[in-house]
């Protein structure tokens, strides 16, 4: 059982298998070379204790009891619910290999499967999320350094990363062209960028989907 309280912020293989023997096994391992591991013994159980806040992977038997463990990857990529997937089974084939890699499975593990394939696929699966969360939190900022202007501060950011100069930024405002370079300044000071190209990339990434990648 997923203990909630105790995986958020520490990086977890979250382990989905119905053969409560392979989930000791594998939390045996995992813990036996410093890795947190949580267990369920069915997507259903995994999804009532799972947060999406919590960090790490999951470790997904293909056979379970209810919904069967392609059915939960199919479930939380329509869900939009980040978490990289290792995928594990006893009677893997082509078709199915292919259809959980296009799904975006991280591996795709045969029982039984090496110490060394495990840690390796946790490996890339744990640097994966931390990429994803490292930009959640880069674009989060970024839209609190948005949140932070003012409307006219808005409107200069625009004129100014669509390359109009102060004087046309004046003109198109009926402004002065230091009351425009006062509004420019703050933009920078508040978006926290040392020079233009560095805040037209900041706007081109306020746009984008974090985590879509």
């Amino acid at each position: 059982m997923i203990e909630m309280d105790s995986g958020v912020n520490v990086e977890t293989v979250f382990i989905v298998d119905d053969d409560p023997d392979i989930r000791e096994g594998l939390c045996d391992l995992l813990d036996s070379v410093g890795i947190c591991a949580r267990s369920s013994s069915a997507a259903e159980e995994f999804l009532d204790a799972w947060n999406p806040k919590m960090g790490g992977c999951l470790l997904l038997d293909v056979r379970l009891p209810g919904m069967s463990g392609m059915e939960l990857q199919e479930g939380l990529l329509k869900g939009n619910l980040k978490i990289p997937i290792i995928i594990m089974t006893g009677h893997g084939d082509m078709p199915m290999v292919r259809k959980v890699m296009k799904a975006g499975a991280v591996e795709f593990l045969i029982k039984p499967f090496q110490k060394e394939e495990l840690l390796h696929g946790v490996e890339q699966a744990f640097a994966l999320d931390r990429a994803r969360r490292g930009e959640q939190e880069s674009f989060r900022a970024i839209h609190e350094c948005l949140a932070s202007l003012t409307p006219r501060e808005h409107e200069v950011m625009t004129m100014v990363t669509a390359g109009l100069l102060n004087k046309q930024i004046a003109a198109e405002l009926n402004l002065s062209e230091i009351t425009v370079k006062l509004h420019r300044r703050r933009v920078m000071e508040k978006m926290k960028a040392d020079s233009l190209a560095e805040l037209v990339k900041l706007c081109e990434k306020a746009k984008s989907r974090p985590g879509s990648n």
